[in-house]
């Protein structure tokens, strides 16, 4: 599995970004695919996730900010971001989980800077 993420970069707090993840290599519809960020000198953490039949599932500090979605056609994964806080400052990793198994697949990475 493969995954390519784009779209980061600076933006005043209340703005907003999209990313993007594209996925290959497999079988999309089998796998969870999403988003976890890892702030300056902190842990990763899961931002949202999305699985073909379920709900998404956000973070309790992204609920109503944040949408995730994903486009099965393109096999890509989008997590459109709004009102955006310094606090959501981090590099962003999109990862893929086939459905069952442990294994995390990561994406490389984009830096998202949200300026107060």
């Amino acid at each position: 599995v493969q995954l390519q993420a784009s779209g980061g970069g600076l933006v005043h707090a209340g703005g907003s970004l999209r990313l993007s993840c594209a996925f290959s290599g497999s079988s999309f519809s089998l796998y969870v695919t999403g988003w976890y960020r890892q702030p300056p000198g902190k842990q990763r953490e899961l931002v949202a996730n999305i699985f073909s039949g379920r709900s998404p599932t956000y973070a309790d500090n992204v609920e109503g900010r944040f949408t995730i979605s994903k486009d099965s056609a393109k096999q890509n994964v989008y997590l459109q971001m709004n009102s955006l806080k310094p606090e959501d400052s981090a590099v962003y990793y999109c990862y893929a989980r086939q459905m069952g198994l442990s294994t995390h697949y990561w994406g490389q990475g984009t830096l998202v800077t949200v300026s107060s």
